[in-house]
């Protein structure tokens, strides 16, 4: 299976919700007219890039990143890595690895002296960072919002 990785497009908007459908399955679908707007204020945003791995001709996988500029580290950014998902269909097989192969050159492009990413709170997910490099080497918090 040839797998590639190439930065989104407004073409690829919906196969992008329907991944992000498998990420947050009890979400509510996005409304057309939302999405295309969320889309473009994205597609506008300087330092952010959506990637996707495309496997057979089909969007298998996304991860969203997002250079931050930074006043600390000699100026050096830090590269934010949200919404990893891969297609259940496609999962073990490279397309997670690529995505996060993709993301670090991404930030070694940019310039970043870091990438950072939380993870959710499952062993098989801290198992796959970990085989791609990253570490667990902070405690992350959240606070959701209403």
């Amino acid at each position: 299976m040839k797998i590639s990785v190439r930065a989104a497009a407004e073409a690829d908007v919906s196969a992008l919700l329907a991944l992000y459908g498998e990420l947050n399955p009890d979400d509510p679908p996005l409304p057309q007219a939302s999405a295309d707007a969320i889309w473009a204020a994205i597609s506008s945003q300087q330092g952010r890039t959506i990637l996707v791995a495309d496997a057979d001709d089909t969007v298998a996988g996304t991860a969203d990143c997002i250079v931050m500029p930074n006043l600390t580290r000699g100026g050096r950014a830090i590269l934010f890595v949200e919404n990893v998902v891969v297609a259940g269909a496609f999962q073990r097989r490279g397309v997670g690895r690529r995505l996060m192969e993709a993301a670090v050159r991404l930030g070694e492009s940019a310039g970043c002296y870091k990438v950072q990413l939380l993870a959710a709170d499952d062993a098989y997910v801290h198992t796959f960072y970990k085989a791609c490099g990253f570490a667990a080497l902070a405690e992350g918090f959240r606070r959701y919002l209403p």
